[in-house]
This record gives C-alpha cells, sequence and structure tokens, in this order.
C-alpha cells in the first residue's frame, strides 16, 4: 500500500505486524489500583537493545510479537532489534540482530516471521514518545491504556521519537555473545515455593518440578496456560482471593498451572504452587505456543543471588562491545 510522507514524522508504520505495541519497563506502581504493571514480556532484551542505541534502559520501544512489522523513517536514526530473530531487512539489505545500525532518511526497515522465540524489540536512539499514562508509556490492551491510544499498531500510524542521546560519531555496537548466552540459555524456568504450596500433596509438587509442559494455544501477555500432568491439591476449593503477583503460577480446579504474566489480574483466588523468579521472568516473554518448559525449584537467596548477577551484566562495560562495519 501507498502511505503519504508525513514531514514532522519520525517513524511510519507501513505495516503493523501480528500484535506490535509500545512498551517499556512498566508501571508496577498500580496494583492497589487494579492495573497490572504491563510494560515489555522481555524486559532483558528491551534494556540491551536501549543500551545498544544509547538510550536509557526504560525507554519506549516497539514489541513486536511473533510476527513483525515494516516501518519507514523520516530521518537519520541509529536503531537496534533486540530478543528473537525475525529475519529483518533494511531497504532489502538483511540487517543483524543485538546490533546498533545506523538507518537513513527514506530507508524501510522488514521484519518478517519468528525464526526464534515470540519477541523482539525495535530500539531508536531517543525512544518513542507517547503520551505517558500513570508514568508509563506502556500499553495495557484489556484496559486500553497507555501507549498509541491503549491498541496496537495498524498501518499508517505516525511515530514520534525523542532527541537522540547517540550522535553522528557514536560507533556501532553489539551485544556480547557470552552475554545473550548468559541471559537466553536453555534450561528449566526457575521458580520459588509458592504461597499455597501446602495445598499441594508431594506428589503433585514433584510432579510440577519434573514433569515437561507445553504452551498452550490460547496464552497471552496475560497469561501462559500450560497443557501437562494435571496438579492435585490436598484439600478442593478456591482461596480467599488475594493479591497476585507478575509470575505467579496458579493452579485452576482442572490441574493445568497458569503463568500471570504482564497483564495480569491483579487479585485471584486460584492457589500458587510457585513463582517465576525476576531473573528468569525475560524468558517466559520469550515462550511461544506449543514451545516446552520445565520447572525447578530454588531458595530466595538463590533467586536474589541470581537477579543481581543479571544486574551486573547489564552493565555497558560487560554487555557490549565495539565492532567494525
Amino acid at each position: 500500500m501507498s502511505i503519504p510522507s508525513h514531514p514532522r514524522a519520525s517513524i511510519l508504520a507501513v505495516s503493523p505486524g501480528f500484535l506490535t505495541t509500545v512498551q517499556d519497563l512498566g508501571r508496577d506502581h498500580c496494583a492497589h489500583w487494579g492495573i497490572p504493571p504491563s510494560g515489555a514480556a522481555d524486559p532483558i532484551s528491551l534494556r540491551l537493545g536501549n543500551l545498544l542505541v544509547g538510550n536509557p534502559p526504560d525507554a519506549a520501544a516497539l514489541e513486536m510479537t511473533l510476527v513483525g512489522g515494516s516501518f519507514r523513517f523520516e530521518r537519520q536514526f541509529i536503531i537496534a532489534l533486540a530478543g528473537s530473530d525475525l529475519g529483518a531487512t533494511l531497504d532489502n539489505e538483511e540487517i543483524p540482530a543485538w546490533q546498533s545500525v545506523r538507518v537513513k532518511p527514506g530507508q524501510t526497515l522488514r521484519c518478517g516471521s519468528t525464526k526464534s522465540g515470540a519477541r523482539c524489540y525495535l530500539c531508536v536512539a531517543g525512544g518513542i514518545v507517547v503520551q505517558p499514562v500513570l508514568s508509563s508509556a506502556s500499553t495495557y490492551l484489556l484496559a486500553a491504556l497507555g501507549g498509541l491510544g491503549g491498541r496496537s499498531l495498524k498501518a499508517g500510524d505516525v511515530l514520534q521519537c525523542g532527541a537522540q542521546r547517540a550522535g553522528p560519531s557514536m560507533k556501532p555496537r553489539a551485544v556480547n555473545k557470552q552475554v545473550l548466552d548468559a541471559f537466553f540459555g536453555k534450561g528449566p524456568i526457575r521458580v520459588t515455593a509458592g504461597p499455597q504450596g501446602d495445598l499441594f500433596s508431594v506428589d503433585s509438587q514433584l510432579t510440577f518440578s519434573t514433569s515437561t509442559y507445553t504452551v498452550k494455544e490460547e496464552s497471552d501477555r496475560m497469561g501462559l496456560r500450560l497443557k501437562g500432568p494435571a496438579l492435585k491439591r490436598v484439600v478442593d476449593g478456591d482461596i480467599i482471593t488475594e493479591g497476585t503477583s507478575l509470575g505467579a503460577i496458579q493452579v485452576p480446579p482442572d490441574g493445568e498451572p497458569i503463568i500471570l504474566f504482564v497483564e495480569h489480574p491483579t487479585t485471584g483466588g486460584y492457589p500458587k504452587i510457585a513463582n517465576v523468579i525476576s531473573a528468569d521472568l525475560h524468558r517466559v516473554g520469550q515462550l511461544r505456543p506449543r514451545d516446552e518448559i520445565k520447572f525447578e525449584f530454588v531458595k530466595h537467596e538463590k533467586a536474589i543471588s541470581l537477579l543481581k548477577e543479571q544486574e551486573d551484566l547489564l552493565s555497558p562495560q560487560r554487555s557490549l562491545q565495539a565492532i567494525s562495519q
């Protein structure tokens, strides 16, 4: 389709992809109002992408899900694609992920279907600028809140960007492979014991930690529904409704777990057998329908230690390296 040029535009959405939204690191201070955090499903990829283009870690970017969009740049930019591999091209020339790229006015970025993972972040120097809602640019789809009118992108949308910190002399950078391996290596999703773990039999807890579960098709940013061995409770019935947290793994009456995710309900009455540790939440954000996962229980002290190690890896000195073009 032909989209007219907008003299004041920074980026034009030629096509939106399957589900593309504006996201930053979310609003984690609003649960008492019934508003979930939203934000990037894979915050590590967002933060690394922002590092590559010289943005603060919480700058807003475009989160593309499973199938990416096409975007035309109306001025010079430094961009980076972080997360899943969408086979991106710039004016039909392949460009790598996890690397800063300089684009010229009039060039078009095209992203295809994912080759790995579920979500890719288009980070641009200066960040995507929208009217903040409750101190965040993040889109909360269920309540039509934040982002571009609380919705996903559509063809013809005009995206404005902020002032670029990185000047023309900024050298191209890439994320160290060792850092990517550390963040996105294989292995079980690590969890701590949930507040209602004692409502499940020892056998059910063992089943949970030794079985393979498959992500169901009906999973979304609200929660990932899992198919696998049913978990039986010692006592039937739901608990008194209480607050829920990001990464909580609740078990409804059918016994199949649900991982509460970035747009999760802030209260619930299903017992929670476990909670994904903060250091592994980004891996949950890259799970696709039909992906298989396993879980491993760790102590709270270990979860805190892993989060500290992760934060150390996110320093520019450790995560980035200069490259030649």
